[in-house]
C-alpha cells in the first residue's frame, strides 16, 4: 500500500512536505521495507540502508526512487523476481544490522547479533563483497559513525538486557582506517 507510510523510505522537504518528484506523490520514496535501521548517504549523494530481516537475510540497500525492496514476499535477493536486491545480504544470526556509516568506498555496518562491523565494498569490481572487523572481541556493535577526522566511531550495545556486559561498557571505540 504506497499510501500507508509503514515500510518505507519517506522523503520531505525541509519543510515536511512529500518533496514534490517523489514516484507516488505522497512522502513515499521506496517501498517494501521491514526494518531500516540505519541510513547514509555517500559522496555521491547514493543513499544506502541497513536492513533486518526476520527469520532470513539481514542487508545493505542502495535506495533507488519508486522501487520495491520485497518485505514481507522476500528476504534477502530474488535474484530477477522483480524486487530490487541487497548489494549485500547475511543471514539474520550473523549481522543484525544498525547504525551506518560510509568511508573509504565502504558502507561499514553494525552487527548486534553478528558482534562484529560489517564492512562492504559500494564500487568496482569487488562490488557487494563483505569483510567482517572486531568479531567477538567487544560484543554487540550497535552505531557506526564517521569522526570528524577520517576514522568512525563505533559503539557497544552489551548493557542493554540482550548481552553479557564487559568491564568498561558501554564504550565508542575510535577506528582508523
Amino acid at each position: 500500500d504506497k499510501k500507508s507510510l509503514n515500510g518505507k523510505v519517506l522523503r520531505l522537504t525541509d519543510t515536511g512536505d512529500p518533496a514534490p518528484d517523489n514516484p507516488f506523490g505522497n512522502e513515499v520514496f521506496t517501498y517494501g521495507h521491514r526494518n531500516v535501521e540505519g541510513l547514509r548517504f555517500d559522496d555521491n549523494g547514493r543513499l544506502w540502508a541497513s536492513e533486518f530481516g526476520d527469520k532470513g537475510a539481514d542487508e545493505l540497500h542502495l535506495i533507488r526512487r519508486g522501487k520495491d525492496y520485497g518485505w514481507p514476499y522476500v528476504e534477502g535477493s530474488d535474484g530477477r523476481g522483480g524486487y530490487a536486491d541487497p548489494l549485500a545480504q547475511w543471514p539474520v544470526g550473523q549481522c543484525s544490522p544498525s547504525g551506518i556509516a560510509i568511508a573509504a568506498g565502504r558502507a561499514w555496518l553494525g552487527a548486534l547479533q553478528g558482534e562484529c562491523v560489517w564492512s562492504v565494498v559500494l564500487d568496482g569490481p569487488d562490488r557487494g563483497t563483505s569483510r567482517k572487523h572486531f568479531a567477538g572481541e567487544y560484543g554487540r556493535l550497535r552505531s557506526v559513525a564517521p569522526a570528524p577526522d577520517g576514522s568512525l566511531w563505533v559503539t557497544t550495545s552489551n548493557r542493554d538486557g540482550r548481552a553479557e556486559p564487559r568491564p568498561g561498557d558501554d564504550r565508542i571505540l575510535r577506528v582508523t582506517l
